[in-house]
């Protein structure tokens, strides 16, 4: 319990500290007024709780909160991004601006030779003191014109690109293909196709429709198998079994299978790995099945999330399980939730791995920070040997802006080499 207030207390300082940033470049050093100064410090308290209530809202039920929270997350996200880029320009040009202003200075503190009580002689002091206020009063302008504009820069940058990223998020998914050689398939399969989905992400802000309209698109492209590679929920049954069941209306000639993600472990595990299972969706809890075709076999195996932890349906990832003691001749393509998972699954000669997880990083600049946790972010890669396809996933997490990534639907055609 302490760890979690710990936890707690060190995100909302951290989130305190990026609005105070926040408020210091977008308010204090815009603005002389108090007034004004007073109220972005308002705004930013609020909208600082703003972002923890709406991840502990979004879990109990509060799903009016999930609009204005993860816009506001977006923005909040693009707006110190631009801010940042700017560190560099706007500390260049206040070096300028004082560097004029010091260079100024002598010019205009120095007064006119003049003989001391010689008729009409100024009075040196007064005259020191007009000059010492002139240049000054164009310095402080010049730098609130310069703070104004880079705040105004970073506004609209930050509006336009989270603009541009609801409308891709929320678009339908784009369909790629990609064609993927195994050394070990028999000539007669080449050509097996895949339909593969991962991250659906239904919750707050995604529903059936978004259910069917992935469902309708998979079932166009009349594959072999499909495969949904976890994080399909952000809910319990109850709140989102009705929106999951369309996916019993998946179409193929071998068969749907399905692995967990790291947020059905959010979500209640156990009576997902049942839904799911009810639903028509063969799951893949470390076990592996025979893909018998009329051109050979293929070993189609699957993996808990590396994140798992319990016993029975909640039991962690078993490579073992899934892997061992199968006919090495034969390919295998083993579904796990995380890329990572690659890097134990090479140690049993996986052939390839399709995973989903990272979004394709979502948001850019964000896939750099998913590239330190992971081995492949996005599309084909290959670790120790296994190659790793990962696919973007077809919804989102959190704010729904999608960023240098779309919502992807893949189909992987494996080729005989």
């Amino acid at each position: 319990m302490l760890a979690v207030v710990a936890l707690v207390g060190f995100v909302l300082v951290v989130i305190g500290l990026l609005h105070l940033y926040l408020w210091k470049r977008l308010v204090r050093d815009t603005t002389a007024s108090r007034r004004l100064r007073r109220a972005g410090a308002v705004a930013a308290v609020l909208l600082t709780l703003l972002v923890p209530a709406t991840m502990a809202g979004t879990q109990n039920g509060l799903y009016w909160l999930a609009w204005p929270g993860y816009i506001w997350l977006a923005l909040m996200f693009y707006l110190l991004v631009a801010l940042l880029v700017l560190e560099v320009p706007m500390l260049v040009a206040r070096l300028v601006l004082r560097r004029r202003a010091v260079a100024a200075e002598p010019a205009a503190v120095v007064p006119a030779p003049v003989l001391v009580g010689a008729p009409g002689a100024a009075d040196p002091p007064a005259v020191a003191a007009v000059a010492a206020v002139d240049e000054p009063d164009h310095d402080p302008s010049r730098r609130l014109l310069l703070a104004r504009g880079a705040a105004i820069f970073a506004g609209l940058t930050a509006t336009g690109i989270v603009g541009y990223g609801v409308r891709n998020a929320l678009g339908p998914p784009r369909l790629d293909r990609v064609q993927i050689p195994l050394a070990k398939l028999p000539r007669r399969m080449d050509g097996l196709r895949i339909a593969t989905v991962a991250d659906i992400h239904l919750g707050p802000l995604r529903g059936r429709a978004h259910t069917e309209r992935i469902v309708a698109m998979i079932n166009r492209l009349d594959a072999d198998l499909v495969a949904v590679v976890g994080d399909l929920v952000d809910g319990s049954v109850a709140e989102l079994g009705e929106a999951a069941s369309p996916l019993g209306d998946l179409r193929s000639r071998y068969g749907s299978f399905f692995v967990t993600g790291n947020h059905e472990y959010y979500s209640g595990v156990e009576e997902w790995v049942r839904e799911v299972d009810r639903i028509g969706l063969r799951v893949l809890q470390n076990v592996r099945q025979e893909i018998r075709t009329p051109g050979g076999v293929l070993d189609l195996a699957g993996v808990n999330d590396v994140t798992a932890a319990g016993t029975g349906l909640a039991a962690p990832a078993d490579y073992a399980a899934a892997l061992g003691g199968r006919d090495p001749s034969r390919p295998v393509v083993l579904l796990a939730h995380q890329p990572v998972a690659a890097v134990e699954a090479a140690r049993f000669g996986v052939d390839l791995q399709l995973s989903g997880h990272t979004h394709g990083g979502q948001m850019v600049p964000f896939n750099l920070a998913v590239r330190l946790e992971q081995p492949v972010v996005s599309g084909l890669g290959e670790v120790d040997g296994t190659k790793v396809y990962v696919t973007n996933g077809a919804g989102f997490w959190g704010p729904p802006v999608r960023v240098g990534a779309n919502p992807q639907v893949t189909l992987v055609e494996l080729r005989a080499p």
